[in-house]
């Protein structure tokens, strides 16, 4: 099956900080391997893939899968990766980002980061020789919904015609919907209150690309319109890591009504997946009986991450023309 894998030359080298600016056939041609990789885990095409590289992890925000998965998926490409934390480097003592991207990017073949600001990110790339992956922003969250997307895939054997409701915090998670919605042709529902509505930017564009893929946006304040006849429930913390506390109150009293019971998901079609990308707080976006319930499918999600990590990792950075013998 490995050789079955077509290169494609222009995912070589390419950041990834939205996918905004990768094709609808290079987000499918990831998402594709990835189901190889996961399927032939131990195939020699991948084991030493990226022998000899070193990827950079840098990490200004707390994580738990996401730093285990991209270290998992570096190392088994056969690279080795460089964990940073922001505090204990010199950007905690103010070094500016374009000094140390710049040295950094001598070093290593690419960056995977974690960090408060999308801005950040962006100035990064911008004085960065490599490659740079987004493991979180405050505005996009990418590897999260390829896993989410891949998820999908593997439980209904396609995308197309399902429709795909996202309840809450229009944050990152909505945002990065929105994005894999348009490029991906999705029939896309996003619910949350009014107050906590995606960026006005963020839905334009998403609205412009679905008119060129065939998708459907639609943003609402009604959680039960969102979930009616929906194959896919999806939902997030209602409080992010990068969130104001001062809007905690506002925040708990606003998304209330858009919590996942098990009233909400009986809305949904009867063999509707749910999805969250962890960690979860139950009784607040989601009651515990639908996280641990039948129709979740939040660990095969987590899962995933690797797996799609591990795919990009190796169209981005790998000789994938000498490795499949292309």
């Amino acid at each position: 099956m490995v050789q079955t894998l077509a290169y494609n030359e222009t995912l070589k080298n390419r950041s990834v900080l939205s996918l905004m600016e990768w094709s609808p056939a290079e987000i499918q041609r990831v998402l594709y391997t990835a189901r190889v990789m996961k399927q032939e885990p131990q195939s020699p095409a991948f084991r030493h893939a990226l022998e000899g590289q070193h990827v950079g992890l840098l990490f200004e925000l707390p994580s738990t899968r996401t730093r285990v998965s991209f270290q998992v998926a570096i190392q088994s490409l056969g690279a080795s990766a460089v964990v940073l934390d922001w505090n204990q480097s010199q950007l905690g003592r103010g070094e500016p980002i374009r000094d140390t991207a710049r040295v950094m990017s001598r070093y290593v073949s690419g960056v995977v980061a974690r960090v408060r600001e999308h801005e950040t990110l962006q100035e990064w790339r911008r004085w960065s020789r490599s490659p740079v992956f987004n493991a979180l922003t405050n505005r996009m969250h990418p590897f999260q919904v390829l896993a989410d997307v891949m998820t999908v895939w593997e439980r209904f054997g396609h995308m197309s015609g399902l429709k795909i409701a996202y309840l809450g915090d229009g944050n990152n998670m909505a945002h990065s919907y929105l994005v894999l919605g348009a490029k991906l042709g999705f029939d896309l529902w996003i619910a949350t209150p009014p107050a906590f509505q995606p960026q006005a930017d963020v839905a334009a564009w998403a609205h412009q690309e679905a008119q060129l893929t065939g998708g459907r946006i639609h943003l609402t304040a009604d959680p039960r319109e969102a979930v009616r006849n929906a194959d896919v429930v999806v939902t997030d913390v209602f409080l992010s890591m990068a969130d104001d506390p001062d809007l905690t109150q506002l925040k708990h009293q606003q998304m209330a009504p858009f919590q996942v019971t098990s009233e909400l998901m009986s809305q949904a079609k009867p063999d509707a997946i749910f999805l969250h990308c962890l960690p979860a707080h139950r009784g607040e976006e989601v009651a515990e009986e639908v996280l641990e319930g039948p129709q979740s499918a939040v660990f095969d999600e987590a899962e995933n991450r690797l797996w799609v990590q591990k795919s990009v990792l190796y169209h981005v950075l790998a000789d994938t023309s000498a490795v499949l013998g292309g």
